[in-house]
C-alpha cells in the first residue's frame, strides 16, 4: 500500500506546517516562535531573528533577543516593529526586549478566528491530497482493492483531522488564558 505511505508523509508535512503556523500566532504566553522567523534586513541580506541571535523568555510576558553582533540591534528592532505583532519593542544596550501586552477579548476572538481558518485551510489541503490518491486508486481494476483502499484512506484522513482538531483546541485554550 504505497499510496498510504505517500499520503501519510504528505499529511505529516501538512500537520507540521499547521503546528508551525499556530505557534507563530500570538497568545498571552511568550514563545520564541513568535519572533524567530521574522525576516531582518541586515548587511543587505534577509536573515531571520534566530540566525542573528539568541532568543530567551522572561516571564510573565517578555521575549529577550540577544544578537550575536550588536550592530544588528537596530535592524532587529525595526523588523519586529514592522511585523505588526501588537507588541512593544525596546532596544536595550546589547539586547532587544519584546513586551507582550495583555490580549483584549476582541483580539482573542480575532485570533481564534484566524486559528480556525488556518486549520480549515490545512483540512482542505488534506482533502485535496486524499482526492489525488483516490484518483490513483480508482485506476486500479479490482473493486475489492478500491473499496479497501478508500476505507484506509478515510481512516487516515479521520486520524489527521483529529490531530488538527487537537492542535486547534490547544491553541484556542491557550488564547483564552
Amino acid at each position: 500500500m504505497e499510496y498510504l505511505k505517500e499520503l501519510k508523509t504528505k499529511f505529516e508535512s501538512i500537520t507540521a506546517s499547521l503546528r508551525e503556523e499556530l505557534g507563530a500566532i500570538r497568545s498571552n504566553r511568550p514563545t520564541p516562535k513568535l519572533v524567530e522567523n521574522i525576516k531582518v534586513n541586515y548587511l543587505e541580506q534577509n536573515l531571520t531573528v534566530k540566525q542573528l541571535g539568541g532568543i530567551s523568555i522572561e516571564l510573565p510576558r517578555d521575549i529577550v533577543i540577544t544578537p550575536w553582533d550588536r550592530s544588528c540591534l537596530a535592524s532587529v528592532v525595526k523588523a519586529i516593529e514592522a511585523a505588526n505583532l501588537g507588541v512593544s519593542v525596546i532596544g536595550q544596550g546589547d539586547s532587544v526586549r519584546v513586551k507582550l501586552p495583555e490580549l483584549t477579548n476582541e483580539r482573542r476572538n480575532e485570533l481564534t478566528k484566524i486559528v480556525k481558518s488556518t486549520a480549515e485551510e490545512m483540512r482542505i489541503r488534506m482533502r485535496m491530497e486524499r482526492d489525488a490518491i483516490n484518483k490513483k486508486v480508482n485506476e486500479e481494476a479490482d473493486e475489492d482493492v478500491k473499496f479497501k483502499a478508500k476505507k484506509e484512506l478515510q481512516e487516515m484522513v479521520d486520524l489527521f483531522n483529529k490531530s488538527t482538531d487537537s492542535l486547534v483546541e490547544n491553541k484556542t485554550k491557550e488564547l483564552s488564558e
